[in-house]
């Protein structure tokens, strides 16, 4: 069964990121787990250097069941709202997170996660429309979590005037994210 972790980033538990995350899993064929950066118990990284050295990550909370998630899921989707060009704050918390893998890498010399994934990235907002910097840093977070292949950005624009959900582009990108993933349920 195919496995899909969704890191929702945005604050509003019926705004426009989760009414697209909504049509999205209300298609899904297969497992996915959703990840509310606002409402889940992770702290941010606190840069104590245990991962320098060891696995994991010194912190206990939350985020440990998101690891195994991690390493077991085929598919990972980031979505959030754009507050100053960048995504949320807390879901940048949970992003901060990813260091252990990143340490893994450089200075272990050890491939944390050696199953490959797909990512996506779907953004929403209603401000001045640049998206370039929250679609690169969703793309380096998944990199770091073994994503090799990640799908054009899917985006709404303009959520001040028209909802997301109402948005024929960002509707007709999930479709595009559904068949990239091959989850069309």
């Amino acid at each position: 069964m195919t496995k899909t972790l969704i890191l929702n980033g945005s604050p509003r538990i019926n705004g426009d990121t989760a009414g697209l995350i909504g049509k999205m899993t209300g298609r899904i064929g297969g497992e996915y787990k959703i990840v509310d950066a606002y409402r889940c118990s992770v702290s941010p990284c606190l840069d104590c250097r245990y991962c320098w050295e060891n696995s994991g990550c010194a912190i206990r909370d939350e985020m440990q069941e998101i690891y195994e998630y991690i390493q077991e899921c085929d598919n990972i989707l980031i979505a959030s709202p754009i507050y100053f060009s960048e995504l949320t704050g807390r879901l940048l918390d949970v992003g901060s997170r990813l260091q252990t893998y990143f340490c893994a890498r450089f200075f272990r010399k050890e491939e944390p996660i050696l199953k490959p994934k797909k990512g996506a990235v779907i953004l929403v907002g209603g401000g001045d429309g640049h998206m370039e910097k929250a679609y690169g840093t969703a793309c380096t977070l998944l990199h770091h979590m073994n994503c090799r292949q990640i799908h054009e950005p899917v985006y709404s624009h303009n959520t001040n005037e028209r909802p997301a959900v109402e948005d024929e582009s960002a509707l007709s990108g999930l479709d595009s994210i559904l068949d990239f993933f091959h989850l069309c349920g």
